[in-house]
Order: C-alpha cells, then sequence, then structure tokens
C-alpha cells in the first residue's frame, strides 16, 4: 500500500491491487475516504467527519496532478488526464 504522501497525521495511499480509476484514500485513526483524481469527487467515506472531508477535498485538489502522476507511476498506465 504505497503512501503517497503525509499531512496532519493522514496518509495519503493507494492500495497495490487498485483499480482504474487514479484515485487516492485518505486515512487517519480507523477513518477512511476514498477520492477520484479527475475530477476530484469524494467517493467513499468511512467514519470520515465532514470538516475533515472538506479539507482532505482541498488537499487532493493541491496535489490531485502529483497524485495521478504516483498512480500511473506505480501500476504503469501512462499519462495522467490531465
Amino acid at each position: 500500500m504505497p503512501t503517497i504522501y503525509r499531512q496532519s497525521g493522514w496518509r495519503f495511499h493507494f492500495y497495490s491491487g487498485d483499480h482504474p480509476p487514479p484515485h487516492v484514500h485518505a486515512e487517519k485513526d480507523g477513518a477512511e475516504a476514498r477520492f477520484d483524481l479527475a475530477p476530484v469527487r469524494l467517493t467513499r467515506n468511512d467514519g470520515v467527519r465532514a470538516r475533515d472531508l472538506d479539507w482532505l477535498q482541498s488537499v487532493v485538489e493541491a496535489r490531485a496532478i502529483e497524485f495521478e502522476k504516483a498512480w500511473h507511476g506505480f501500476f504503469g498506465t501512462g499519462r495522467s488526464s490531465r
């Protein structure tokens, strides 16, 4: 499960067996949210508070290109859609 970024105790990662579309998981203290990267949108929430979701989405939006490059680099799926 490659970690691609950490901030404020949150770990941003994907699973080695993940599938398209490119997305990132944000995890902290047993809570986890999943965001698609292009466009950035919340696709799953497992215990993350609403105020944290807003902040997480802003982090993913700010780093979406970086996260998508990491996704394609790991899975060898070619170019970013951006």
